[in-house]
This record gives C-alpha cells, sequence and structure tokens, in this order.
C-alpha cells in the first residue's frame, strides 16, 4: 500500500515525490476469526498481506472443513488475488474456538463432537502454542481479533437470558483479553493488536441484542485497559476500528442488515457503501509504524456515520412516523 505525497519543490522547481507506504515487509500477522472470503477478518488478512505481511488465521472449528476445501479447491483464488497477481496464502490455518481458554476446561461434549475431536487443541491457549511450535518465539508483530457471537442476538435485552448475556461476553469481549494475554509474549516487542467493535457500544441500536451491544462495550474498554497494561509490560498498541454495517455472512445473523446498510446510505455524510477493503485498510494503518503513537483507541470507519445526532432528512423521518 503506497501513497504519493507531494513535498515542495527541489531546487530548479522541480517538484519532489516522497513515497510513504504501508509497509509490513518482513512481518508476521494472525487473524483471528477467518472461515470465508466474505468479512472483515479476511479482507484484514489480505490488506495486510498486500503490505508484505506473512499472515496466519485461526478459524472456528465446525467451518474448518469447508474452509480448507474451499481454498483446496481454488474457490477462493479470485478472492486471494493480490493487486500484484500473486495469491494471498495462510502461513498457517489453526482450529481456534475464541469461547475456551484451555482445553482442560473445555466440556468433555465439545471435545468428543465430531467438528472438535480431530482438531486437537483448538482453544485460545493451543493456538497460542501451536503457533508458537511452528515459528518459535517471539514470532508475530501484528494480532487481530475479527471475533464476534451472541447465541441470542434476535432477542431483546429484556428477553435475553443470563446464559445468552455472558455467551455473547465471553465470545465477542472476553476472548480479545484472552488473546492478548496468551498472543502477548508472541509478539516482537511494539507490535500491535486490534479488535473490531460496533457503534451499538455507543448508541441504541433496535435489534441488536442479546447483550452483543453490551459486549462491544465491554470490548472497547477493554481495548483502553490492555492499551495500558500491554504497553508497560511489552510495548505493545492495542487499538479498535468500529465500523459501520456490511453485510457479510456472520452480519447476516441479526436479521436487518440490508436495512442498516440502506439507512447509513441516506444518512452518513458519505453515502457511498462501505467496503470491506476500507476497513481492512484502516486495519492496515493502525497495525503498521505509520500508527506507532496511536493506542487505546477507537477509529470509527463507517463513512461518518458515528458523528451525526439526527437523521439527514429530519422532516422525512419525522413523516415517516
Amino acid at each position: 500500500m503506497t501513497h504519493r505525497v507531494l513535498t515542495s519543490g527541489r531546487p530548479g522547481g522541480k517538484p519532489a515525490t516522497l513515497m510513504l507506504s504501508i509497509d509490513l515487509t518482513g512481518k508476521r500477522a494472525f487473524v483471528a476469526g477467518v472461515a470465508d472470503d466474505g468479512g472483515f477478518g479476511f479482507a484484514i488478512a489480505k490488506a495486510l498481506a498486500e503490505a508484505g505481511a506473512r499472515v496466519s488465521v485461526g478459524t472456528w472449528p465446525p467451518a474448518m472443513g469447508i474452509f480448507e476445501t474451499l481454498l483446496s479447491r481454488g474457490k477462493m483464488d479470485e478472492a486471494r488475488t493480490l493487486r500484484d497477481g500473486s495469491k494471498l496464502e495462510f502461513e498457517l490455518v489453526v482450529p481456534l474456538d475464541a469461547d475456551h481458554d484451555v482445553l482442560t476446561e473445555v466440556p468433555e461434549e465439545i471435545r468428543q463432537n465430531r467438528r472438535y475431536r480431530e482438531r486437537g487443541d483448538f482453544t485460545i491457549d493451543g493456538a497460542a502454542k501451536r503457533c508458537a511450535e511452528a515459528f518459535g518465539t517471539p514470532c508475530f508483530d501484528v494480532v487481530v481479533h475479527s471475533l464476534a457471537n451472541g447465541p441470542e442476538v434476535k432477542n431483546p435485552m429484556l428477553e435475553t437470558s443470563r446464559k445468552g448475556y455472558l455467551g455473547a461476553m465471553s465470545a465477542s469481549a472476553y476472548s480479545f483479553v484472552s488473546l492478548v494475554q496468551r498472543f502477548g509474549p508472541l509478539v516482537h516487542p511494539g507490535g500491535s493488536f486490534l479488535n473490531l467493535t460496533y457503534l451499538a457500544s455507543e448508541r441504541v441500536v433496535p435489534g441488536y441484542g442479546g447483550g452483543m451491544s453490551s459486549a462491544k462495550a465491554a470490548l472497547e474498554s477493554d481495548t483502553r485497559v490492555l492499551a495500558f497494561e500491554a504497553g508497560r509490560k511489552w510495548g505493545h498498541r492495542v487499538n479498535s476500528v468500529s465500523a459501520g454495517p456490511y453485510a457479510s455472512r456472520a452480519a447476516s445473523a441479526i436479521g436487518f442488515i440490508g436495512k442498516m446498510i440502506s439507512y447509513y446510505e441516506q444518512n452518513a455524510p458519505l453515502t457511498s457503501k462501505l467496503e470491506a477493503e476500507e476497513v481492512a485498510n484502516a486495519a492496515a494503518f493502525l497495525s503498521s509504524p505509520l500508527a506507532s503513537g496511536i493506542t487505546g483507541t477507537v477509529l470509527h470507519v463507517d463513512k461518518g456515520y458515528h458523528s451525526m445526532a439526527v437523521p439527514a432528512d429530519v422532516d422525512a423521518a419525522l413523516g415517516a412516523r
């Protein structure tokens, strides 16, 4: 990723051009939460590769077989194609269920499930150990958390069970804490941790239920605390990208993603549809040395919608009532 920046003229009136690049050449990245080519996780992995990084991913065990098949049969070749014509190659694909920290704490019925039992240690701790065995320690420069799940996401808060609420918190927020705990020692000093959040952490989004709004709020709070703790302990940076609505396969679970996208297009300062690549580019920037002074920050990549207090066309909105 290269941006041309015109500077002051050279002697003789000749303009000078500097190349300011997002350069991750020689860096290694791990993206947790890639199981297809349709979400932010894959887009971020691709952007990091475009910038020169070697990329490994963590994939949910029940989806891992299909993901591996798509890769081996070339079904994702078009999506994996980089700007120079080469293809995104994953150094390592490890099973990862972010609901579980260590294998000894996983319920037996899950460990014996046919989609899990042949995957070995699929916990966050297991993923960290596999990466350390494959690459040594430290081995990463960038770690991205692209994980979220709310088993009762379609339930209003008043109809959300304790189990559903805590399930959302576990998979969507605490998993990032656990990831930083276990991958922190695997990351070179001054490395970058990044997660993905959503505006429901700050504003009410009817229909985004099951405790997911609470989980995103917790994730953002944890980002700030971990920025301090991981910064002081390892020199790592910890940031969050708050992305606007995007019609990934995972987002379709909330059931009204199409309406949300349309609403943003009508009311955000920039009316074009959000592309996964735009979120990925912001993630690549935050993961790069260009962002060396940025930590504990939530960066909104939503066409500016977060800045709006009322709909762009208030009269139309009131008339619709």
